[in-house]
């Protein structure tokens, strides 16, 4: 599949704006696109997945390691990969560019990279800032995009660079508010929250075709081999009910594929739907804003009877972040489903944020923490969550409350880190060592 990979020298300087036009414009002129989003963020992607009718996949290598990296990017599908990055090209894990866009690229047969800048008031000093960044490690940089200035300020600076840079300028997106999306505490509302996304994005895609050389982009797209990819589960027949609604939708394509080999998969909503899927052997209640929906969630209490009831009776079931919420007896006050003794609050500042390793038994799985929220639960913690700070420091705090044949955490997971931890999960003995 032919690669580019969409980076920039900073958060916020312009990545998912070409990301998504870029999608569309290759959407429009007539090629299948895959997404793919660097790092764990689950917002992203699913602004890919609604451009390009693929799912879009993660590629992490802290949650994945090197080998699902690859085997994730091997389950895409389609004639063009475009690979949105995460913070600035080398930002990554720590004080070295581990897990960053650039080590992505290195993983994906050093995939090409478009360099996208938002300049402010610089000229040649921005020449100084791109050739630092081409130069500080062995990046391969096809070109740059000049994103949220004016045609007179691009012109200027188009020439600056290719005159002190030896790097080509694609061209640039025109300042417009018409292109802002709406932000929330965690970030951007998610794709299905944007009731005129698809307006918006048309009028993105328009703005690229006249804006930016899209033939001399596609032709420095390079073509990366698939590689092996070893991460199954056999069938087990079982049965398994996954929450997914505007409250509940963040997880990994890879996990879900899993489950999917494990048996059958089930989708219900717990906003919309009066009660569980009869029958199941496993739920799966992952993360999303229900404190957004707290209010739409509470009313739906045969929803919520449904889930305590078969929790109560043993029902095998592993929630994450906002899934860990949802079973708590409320959130700021709001009624839940109260299978957890204790409440969930929301907070003013994030309270864990970052790559962190859990260790349960003799099982370590890599995670990642973002919520501004924390629980007060009167139940037990199995297992620690490890995180080492830029100093070398070890942090460590409890998590992963257990009861019955439940598990519920805030860490999120990707299950090609440790696929020992889904069959565990699958198997009721998670908890043992």
């Amino acid at each position: 599949m032919k690669t580019m990979i969409i980076s920039s020298n900073c958060s916020g300087g312009g990545k998912t704006t070409v990301t998504l036009g870029l999608m569309k414009a290759l959407k429009n002129r007539g090629y299948d696109v895959q997404g793919y989003k660097v790092g764990p963020d689950y917002i992203d992607s699913g602004f890919h997945t609604e451009i390009t009718g693929n799912v879009s996949r993660n590629l992490d290598l802290h949650l994945m390691g090197e080998d699902g990296v690859k085997a994730s990017f091997s389950r895409g599908k389609g004639d063009l990969a475009v690979v949105e990055g995460v913070m600035g090209l080398y930002d990554g894990k720590g004080l070295t560019e581990e897990c960053s866009t650039y080590s992505i690229s290195k993983v994906l047969n050093n995939a090409p990279i478009i360099l996208v800048i938002t300049p402010k008031a610089q000229s040649i000093t921005l020449c100084a800032e791109i050739n630092g960044i081409k130069n500080f490690k062995d990046a391969n940089i096809s070109g740059v995009i000049l994103n949220c200035i004016s045609e007179s300020y691009y012109n200027l600076l188009k020439s600056a660079i290719e005159m002190h840079c030896n790097l080509k300028v694609f061209g640039y997106i025109p300042k417009d508010e018409k292109l802002k999306l709406e932000s929330r505490h965690l970030g951007l509302v998610q794709s299905v929250e944007v009731g005129n996304l698809h307006e918006k994005i048309d009028y993105l895609a328009k703005l690229i075709e006249e804006n930016i050389n899209l033939t001399e982009i596609i032709e420095s797209f390079k073509e990366i081999s698939k590689y092996d990819d070893n991460y199954h589960l056999e069938n087990k027949n079982k049965k398994i009910a996954i929450a997914y609604d505007e409250a509940f939708r963040f997880y990994y394509k890879e996990n879900i594929e899993l489950l999917e080999e494990v048996g059958e998969v089930i989708y219900f909503s717990p906003l919309k739907d009066s009660k569980l899927p009869e029958n199941i052997d496993f739920l799966y209640l992952g993360g999303g804003y229900p404190e957004v929906f707290k209010e739409e969630l509470s009313k739906n209490t045969s929803m919520l009877k449904s889930i305590k009831q078969v929790l109560d009776n043993g029902l095998n079931c592993y929630a994450e972040c906002g899934g860990l919420m949802y079973l708590t007896e409320n959130i700021d006050g709001v009624d839940m489903v109260g299978f957890l003794k204790g409440n969930s609050e929301m907070t003013k500042r994030l309270n864990r944020f970052g790559y962190a390793t859990v260790s349960l038994g003799d099982i370590r799985i890599n995670c990642h923490e973002f919520h501004k929220s924390k629980v007060n639960l009167n139940e037990e913690a199995i297992y620690d969550v490890i995180k080492t700070s830029y100093t070398g420091e070890e942090i460590k705090w409890k998590c992963g409350y257990k009861k019955n044949n439940t598990l519920a955490g805030y860490p999120h997971v990707h299950f090609f880190g440790n696929l020992d931890f889904i069959k565990r999960l699958l198997k009721y003995d998670y908890w043992s060592g």
